[in-house]
């Protein structure tokens, strides 16, 4: 079955959400209604409106599969490198197993290297040890301590 990608447009938010809300730390976080919560879809469009971010889709018999952010960061280490950020990489749960998500890593790989960047990084939670097994299998090498700052109190 061919995998097509496109950016997101606010008739995919429902099925993104789902996607985010599909395990255990999503779940906690993320809140599935009908209409979705009106913060996803301003969300949306500030990452539609910023020409440095990227909400890219996979989808598979015109069934959204699987998604994750791509942002582009300017800065000045490494001589001004560009590095490009995936982030909230989700396979929906009736199509994981089948390769789809390193089609879509291999996709936004291919975004940054078009879109000029030096490196590609990423962080997944501490208890996703799946998630890492899968990111070394497709290169990506743990570097680093990510680190977060909860501003929300949550």
């Amino acid at each position: 079955m061919t995998i097509t990608f496109r950016e997101a447009e606010p008739r995919d938010v429902a099925a993104i959400v789902a996607m985010l809300a599909d395990d255990m730390l999503g779940a906690a976080r993320e809140t599935v209604s009908d209409p979705p919560d009106p913060r996803y879809f301003a969300g949306l469009e500030a990452i539609r409106a910023n020409p440095h971010d990227h909400l890219i889709l996979a989808e598979q018999d015109g069934e959204v599969v699987a998604c994750a952010q791509l942002t582009f960061l300017h800065g000045l280490s490494r001589q001004g490198a560009v590095r490009a950020l995936i982030e909230g990489v989700r396979v929906a749960s009736s199509a994981r197993g089948g390769g789809i998500g390193a089609e879509l890593v291999a996709h936004l790989v291919a975004m940054a290297r078009e879109g000029g960047a030096a490196m590609v990084q990423l962080t997944s939670d501490k208890s996703r040890t799946r998630a890492h097994a899968f990111y070394e299998r497709l290169g990506f090498k743990g570097t680093h301590l990510g680190m977060k700052l909860d501003l929300t109190g949550g």
